[in-house]
């Protein structure tokens, strides 16, 4: 499994022959400059909620490769409506994709789209493929359904926000990583706006000190598990 950080909450996936695009906010993050969406593959594009900076590229990446839209029921029915292709979801249910399989987890945030449309409730996801299992927290704050995911899935790898203001940040993500038993850490909705910067020293450190690895990625830089 090899994971990509595309900057914000945008991650590529390959996994079981497959290409997945988390929550693809590439054109309108400056930051994301150096990637080029019209080169991105994506079989699937999993969607954690409604927002503008999670959904912004996802008609025109969806457009060029046809990709199965995944995401609840709201989100997936909004894209439908449009002619795209979208399997739907809702909390506490999983799926078999052809890359693994696919749970869709509770999340503490709000959701609508940059229209205004319903956005459904956010989520997150547990993804268990090729003998390791990951897990994407999308927008969340620290939650005690956290403690849920263990008792199904050991993880290998979690993906949590650490930018504060608008998600957890470091000290709730530690107690986040505490709650899901897993000490392998990829941080992630980070500096994108002056709201959620971080001293990346300072919160790696916070991580060490409580025996646990914080990863925070350079835009384009992937990780293999």
């Amino acid at each position: 499994m090899k994971i990509t950080y595309y900057g914000h909450a945008s991650l590529g996936i390959q996994v079981g022959g497959k290409y997945i695009i988390v929550d693809p906010f590439i054109t309108g993050n400056p930051k994301a400059a150096g990637i080029d969406i019209n080169t991105l593959q994506a079989d699937y594009i999993l969607l954690t909620h409604a927002h503008g900076d999670h959904v912004l590229d996802v008609e025109a990446i969806a457009k060029r490769t046809n990709a199965t839209i995944v995401s609840n029921a709201e989100i997936t029915s909004y894209y439908a409506q449009r002619e795209f292709k979208a399997h739907p979801m809702n909390h506490g249910g999983s799926w078999q994709f052809d890359f693994g399989k696919v749970r869709y987890v509770n999340a503490i945030h709000s959701s609508s789209f940059p229209d205004g449309s319903y956005g459904g409730n956010p989520g997150g996801f547990v993804i268990e493929s090729e003998h390791k299992n990951i897990y994407i927290a999308g927008d969340t704050a620290l939650t005690y359904d956290m403690k849920l995911i263990p008792l199904r899935t050991k993880l290998d790898l979690a993906i949590l926000p650490i930018g504060n203001n608008f998600t957890m940040d470091v000290e709730d993500a530690i107690i986040a990583s505490d709650f899901i038993e897993c000490d392998k850490i990829l941080g992630y909705h980070f500096d994108t706006f002056g709201y959620i910067e971080i001293n990346h020293e300072e919160s790696i450190r916070k991580f060490f000190d409580k025996g646990k690895d914080l990863m925070l990625l350079e835009i384009g830089e992937s990780i293999e598990l």
